[in-house]
């Protein structure tokens, strides 16, 4: 079989480095938010390539930032297990909400799309009452979407840009989180999205990278809180994914072409390689894993 089909099927067994496209990648600065259909070469969500085995059938799920990157990836892999799913993004990011929207509904599940910015707490509460009104009910809440916009000085970084890249990657955690959990029963889980730089913070994302150490300490401290509940919370920490959040201004655009170079894999990772991890961590096979971080990170270990 060759590799480029290979990458159709998950399980067939394959050598990691070569599996996916390598650095050097062109030029192609976008404006945020960024779209997938601008990507060159396109990310992989698992369009193709994701099977499910109706390991969450019948479950309802909440996920943001769900029109690309990991979050697409989660969305189409929770609906291939059977969920239905709740679907936020910006309104910006229609173009590529609705590919997913129409994945979901080919997978036979419920789509329920709520465009919207979730640095609003008035929105996230409207986002977890609506969605959960439309769905009957709601047992997974997964936080993805985040900002990131890299900047080489504290001298130009803006209280105006550290405030929102806060409000949108830690306080939209905490509102949702808040407004779900009176309705989330026990067996439910929450799943949030920090990154490597929680650890290994660079230079240039000043803002970004303490976001991500809060989302650590948030995930383990709530985890606590809600066990005696019976609701699970554990977070995915990526290394370098190939996402339109990095050509966006995520990465510096001289960046771009050599991103993910310097991982022990050499690459970046696609989002389909992140969406299995999701899928574990919100299913029942993984009922004793709470107040945990997963590295999804091409070799660079988490401490």
């Amino acid at each position: 079989m060759k590799n480029a089909d290979k990458t159709l099927n998950q399980y067939a067994m394959q050598d990691p480095v070569k599996q996916y496209p390598h650095p050097k990648f062109p030029d192609q600065p976008q404006s945020p938010p960024g779209l997938a259909q601008e990507m060159s070469p396109k990310p992989d969500h698992g369009e193709e390539s994701y099977r499910g085995f109706g390991r969450l059938a019948g479950r309802k799920a909440l996920i943001t930032g769900a029109d690309s990157g990991i979050g697409r990836a989660a969305t189409i892999a929770f609906a291939r297990e059977g969920a239905d799913i709740i679907l936020n993004y910006l309104p910006s990011e229609e173009k590529d909400a609705q590919e997913v929207v129409a994945l979901i509904e080919a997978a036979g599940q419920k789509a329920v799309p709520l465009p919207g910015d979730i640095s609003d707490e008035n929105f996230c509460q409207t986002l977890v009452e609506k969605g959960r009104a439309a769905l009957g009910g709601l047992d997974i809440v997964v936080n993805v979407a985040g900002k990131q916009q890299a900047q080489e000085s504290i001298l130009n970084l803006t209280t105006e840009h550290f405030d929102q890249t806060f409000k949108t990657n830690v306080y939209a955690m905490f509102w949702i989180c808040k407004a779900a959990l009176p309705h989330l029963p026990p067996g439910a889980t929450i799943i949030n999205t920090t990154s490597i730089q929680a650890y290994e913070p660079s230079p240039n994302l000043l803002d970004y990278a303490p976001t991500k150490a809060a989302i650590v300490a948030f995930t383990k401290s709530l985890a606590k809180q809600v066990a005696s509940i019976g609701i699970r919370v554990n977070a995915i920490a990526p290394g370098p994914v190939w996402t339109p959040l990095q050509s966006s201004g995520g990465q510096p655009p001289e960046k771009i072409p050599e991103f993910g170079a310097k991982v022990p894999l050499g690459r970046p990772a696609q989002p389909a390689e992140l969406a299995p991890m999701y899928v574990v961590l919100a299913s029942q096979e993984s009922s004793y894993v709470t107040g945990e971080v997963y590295g999804v990170t091409g070799g660079n270990p988490l401490p």
